[in-house]
């Protein structure tokens, strides 16, 4: 999944933009953005969406509900509400480590979950955990800057830049590290300047530089930008192409010569892991 779009859970008229937008995934919203009083109504919302989208035949996008935190007294509301006819994945707010997921799955089997696994300073502190005995139910990671923020006590999370400040930095890095070393796609966090586009597109690059397979969104808006960052090109495929060729027609090599540049195992594991990826979206 290449972007996955929150939208508020109690609001017919946002839910019906997110899932015609193009995105890969739209996120129900019980948690944050939808107030107390209208927990209730977001909830059968989400049942009436998610009905609706299975009688359709609908694939895409997935639907994924964000359910309230463990310990919040919501929570329970929300499993009783959604287990009859569940989403294709929960998202798990406020995880901390790898104990979290073994409670969901008490409550919901084995319907996979993405953990926002940094959205607190203990969740930063036992985000390894879950690379030490990987959850089975676990389908991704992702981190939250704003509530680690607000936990934190700090007055923002960016610098005068924009750029992501160290606290924040290393929460994405330990992120990143954690869910390929779970094997599960590691997300990247928001981008609350959703009118900034281009400082968007720019975020969105570093994220798919560094190894990340997808970004979360708060407006439909930022979803195409999202997609297409995430989207390998077609120079990086015939390059990953050339790379995996090179080294079919040399069994046993451990480096071999593309356009006078030297490439190692390393670069072919990326390849193949690109080009699965175009698979995956229908570039080839």
């Amino acid at each position: 999944m290449r972007s996955l779009l929150f939208v508020p859970a109690d609001d017919p008229t946002k839910i019906d933009a997110a899932l015609t937008c193009g995105a890969d995934a739209v996120i129900l919203d019980l948690e944050d953005s939808v107030a107390y009083e209208n927990k209730a109504k977001a909830r059968e919302n989400v049942k009436a969406v998610i009905r609706e989208h299975r009688q359709a035949g609908k694939e895409m996008p997935e639907l994924i509900v964000r359910i309230n935190a463990l310990d919040e007294a919501e929570f329970n509301a929300d499993m009783v509400a959604l287990l009859d006819n569940p989403p294709e994945a929960f998202m798990l707010p406020k995880a901390e480590g790898p104990g979290c997921l073994d409670r969901m799955a008490r409550h919901a089997g084995p319907i996979p979950v993405i953990a926002i696994a940094a959205e607190t300073p203990r969740g930063v502190l036992t985000l390894p955990a879950f690379a030490e005995k990987v959850p089975a139910n676990l389908l991704a990671l992702t981190w939250g800057a704003e509530d680690l923020s607000a936990r934190l006590g700090a007055a923002t999370n960016r610098d005068e830049y924009g750029h992501l400040t160290d606290p924040y930095r290393l929460a994405r890095s330990l992120c990143l590290f954690t869910a390929r070393a779970a094997n599960v796609d590691p997300i990247d966090t928001v981008f609350v300047r959703y009118t900034d586009t281009e400082a968007l597109a720019q975020e969105c690059a570093a994220a798919f530089r560094d190894g990340f397979t997808g970004k979360l969104a708060i407006h439909p808006d930022q979803v195409p930008i999202i997609n297409q960052a995430f989207t390998p090109t077609s120079e990086q495929i015939e390059r990953a192409r050339a790379i995996i060729e090179a080294f079919e027609s040399k069994p046993g090599a451990g480096m071999v010569s593309v356009d006078g540049r030297i490439y190692d195992r390393p670069h072919l594991l990326r390849s193949q892991r690109l080009l699965r990826k175009a698979k995956r979206y229908g570039l080839i």
